[in-house]
């Protein structure tokens, strides 16, 4: 089995990566027609008024869109990256112009009965746009601002998420840290990355005195340790100074940029507030539908937390649920192992490339699939806030669908070569 999963079909393509995709868009659509599903009513396939019938159109479309992805010439993935790029900005820049507001966030743009989110194809361009950046190669002087310009890449659509007030979204774009350390990128500054995170949640959980309080008592032994070294003990008054503004940032960030629903999460998850009937609610129902799968769970169209609507946005942020109550356990694993293996299948062709454009690629998408599979599932077990990010080929939409097909699919086609 696993040596015929080795080898490639007659085109080149890698097999493997185009089972584990359509096992994960099969899986998404039969949960999603579990989550519809209603006993004794009226319960068609083809019913193009109901999600799994609009998911039907999402996925014959998706198909299309690989198909072409794979006839075209590779060469010009990578000639039309930045073109890619530019196009998915003004889209997106566009949104804030006409965009439609949906659950706080204004990130739509509405085409008659369907609305398409340029941000899910904005991580696609993102990645393509990196690699041709790093692939272009530097000298010895422009080496120097290679970072800089690689987070503007990255930073001018975060802003732009943001003023969309989309954070989960915005979220996302950390995940290219991954190819960034792949490229050489100093541990140290994981490191701070890291103690910034730490910095953030510890301001949020209690507030900017306990934070100032710990940062003070932290510097007071740094500087105690490195006193007769002048240039670490300047370094440790830099820090201090820097990390102090960075709490202080937080709180500001967090008043004045996240919507009330989101902050309304957060203080839930930290245990700031309670709201039983809201956030405390959703949370503690997607607990209960995955816990009351058991093992082997309660068997599919069997599930009663999704089938009394118990569970909020069952076939998009909350689908995870509906196959843990229905699958159990052991369902869940396979959708585990579905998500892990296709991560880690990218990461080891990535490795294998002798062109580098693809191996920068391959490391940017297997980034994004990493924090969407993370963070979706982290929601739905109170393990991080709910900031609402779909889980890759299985949560309802099109724009997700189409984003992670063309995602996968350009991978698919640039490892062919």
């Amino acid at each position: 089995m696993n040596a015929s999963l080795e080898r490639k079909n007659s085109k080149g393509f890698d097999v493997r990566l185009i089972i584990y995709y359509f096992a994960l868009v099969v899986i998404g659509w039969f949960t999603i027609y579990s989550t519809c599903y209603v006993p004794d009513g009226s319960n068609a396939i083809f019913d193009f008024t109901r999600n799994y019938g609009k998911q039907l159109i999402w996925i014959g479309s998706s198909l299309l869109i690989a198909i072409v992805i794979l006839l075209i010439d590779s060469k010009l993935i990578q000639h039309y990256a930045y073109h890619f790029y530019i196009i998915c900005l003004l889209l997106m820049a566009l949104v804030l112009v006409i965009g439609t507001e949906i659950s706080g966030a204004k990130a739509w743009i509405k085409i008659g009965s369907f609305s398409i989110q340029p941000t899910e194809f904005m991580k696609v361009a993102t990645a393509l746009a990196l690699a041709k950046f790093f692939n272009e190669g530097k000298t010895s002087q422009e080496k120097k601002y290679t970072w800089l310009a690689a987070l503007g890449i990255i930073g001018v659509p975060v802003l732009i998420v943001m003023l969309q007030h989309d954070a989960g979204s915005a979220l996302v774009f950390a995940s290219f840290i991954i190819l960034f350390f792949r490229e050489g990128l100093s541990a140290g500054l994981l490191i701070l990355f890291l103690i910034a995170g730490f910095l953030a949640v510890f301001t949020l959980k209690f507030n900017e005195t306990y934070a100032v309080a710990l940062l003070t008592a932290v510097f007071i032994f740094m500087f105690i340790k490195d006193r007769t070294q002048k240039k670490k003990a300047r370094r440790d008054v830099i820090l201090f100074i820097v990390s102090i503004a960075f709490v202080f940032s937080v709180n500001l960030l967090y008043q004045n940029v996240l919507e009330p629903h989101q902050k309304e999460r957060i203080d839930t998850i930290f245990g700031k507030t309670s709201d039983p009937k809201g956030a405390d609610f959703n949370l503690n129902q997607s607990k209960i539908a995955i816990g009351s799968g058991g093992m082997f769970g309660k068997g599919y169209l069997k599930g009663t937390q999704t089938k009394l609507k118990f569970v909020p946005e069952q076939s998009t942020d909350f689908i995870f649920c509906a196959i843990g109550e229905e699958w159990g356990f052991m369902g869940t694993l396979v959708v585990f192992y579905l998500y892990l293996a296709l991560i880690y299948r990218i990461l080891s062709l990535s490795e294998k490339q002798r062109v580098p454009f693809v191996r920068y690629y391959g490391y940017g998408i297997a980034g994004i699939i990493s924090v969407h599979f993370f963070i979706n599932i982290g929601m739905t077990i109170g393990l991080v806030p709910i900031i609402g990010i779909p889980l890759p080929f299985i949560s309802y939409g099109g724009s997700s669908l189409w984003a992670f097909t063309t995602m996968l699919f350009i991978f698919i086609k640039l490892n062919d070569n």
